[in-house]
This record gives C-alpha cells, sequence and structure tokens, in this order.
C-alpha cells in the first residue's frame, strides 16, 4: 500500500513540541511496521525545510537532513508543476500551490490515504491514514 506524506506530518513527526507529534509518531510508527510505501514530492521537502528552519532553525533541518530516508521521492518536473499551477489559478488558491501537486500527484499515482493533519486532503475525497 502506498501512502501520501505530508508537510503537515512530516514537521509534527520532527518536532516534539508539536500537538500532533504523539500521533504522529504512532502512524508514522504503523506505517513502517506494515510495510506502507511513504511518498512524497520534492515541493513537499522544499516546504518541510522551510518551515523546519523558520521554526526551529538550522539544527532542526539539520537533524531532518540526518534522519534516514524511510519515503519515495516524486520530482517535481515541469508538466506536474504547469498542471499544479492551473488549478492553483483556478481554485483562486483555495489550497496551496504545494498541495496543488500533493493532489495530483496522488491522482496519478493511485494513492487514496494520506499522512497529514491538513484536513484539505479530505476536502479533496482523501483519507488520512490512521495506522494499523
Amino acid at each position: 500500500m502506498v501512502v501520501f506524506l505530508d508537510t503537515s506530518a512530516i514537521y509534527a513527526l520532527a518536532n516534539a513540541d508539536d500537538p500532533n507529534h504523539p500521533v504522529a509518531l504512532r502512524r508514522f510508527g504503523a506505517a513502517l511496521q506494515d510495510g506502507v510505501d511513504l511518498l512524497v514530492h520534492s515541493y513537499i521537502l522544499v516546504e518541510t525545510f522551510s518551515l523546519l528552519r523558520a521554526r526551529g532553525g538550522w539544527e532542526a533541518v539539520s537533524r531532518f537532513l540526518a534522519a534516514p530516508v524511510a519515503f519515495r521521492l516524486r520530482w517535481v518536473n515541469e508538466g506536474l508543476h504547469r498542471a499544479a499551477l492551473r488549478r492553483f489559478r483556478e481554485r483562486q488558491a483555495r489550497f496551496s500551490l504545494v498541495d496543488e501537486v500533493s493532489f495530483l500527484v496522488m491522482e496519478e499515482e493511485g494513492v487514496v490515504q494520506a499522512l497529514a493533519f491538513d484536513r484539505d486532503f479530505v476536502d479533496q475525497g482523501f483519507v488520512l491514514y490512521s495506522g494499523s
């Protein structure tokens, strides 16, 4: 099974002070135990690095970079970027550009669940991963 991994879950996992940290630990642990294939795209990493640096400084980014990689990375190419930008404009920025890329990647890959704390995934018809 493939589950999309969102910035909201990565940040909660990386920050012990985040209110969602205990749930993120449990769900991420369940995903690893169940052999779930976690999928991210390159814009998620950019967004995560920016968020970690803004809220925790370079040390938080450095810890994240030093952690073992437990996900599959989908690089955002020009076609995917343009498609997401088109949706972003059509929906008048109802969702962030990064979210629009996420929704497209999930649709293209046939992924229905997201390890996320962002309710926009539910609004788009996806299911939030809750673990086993």
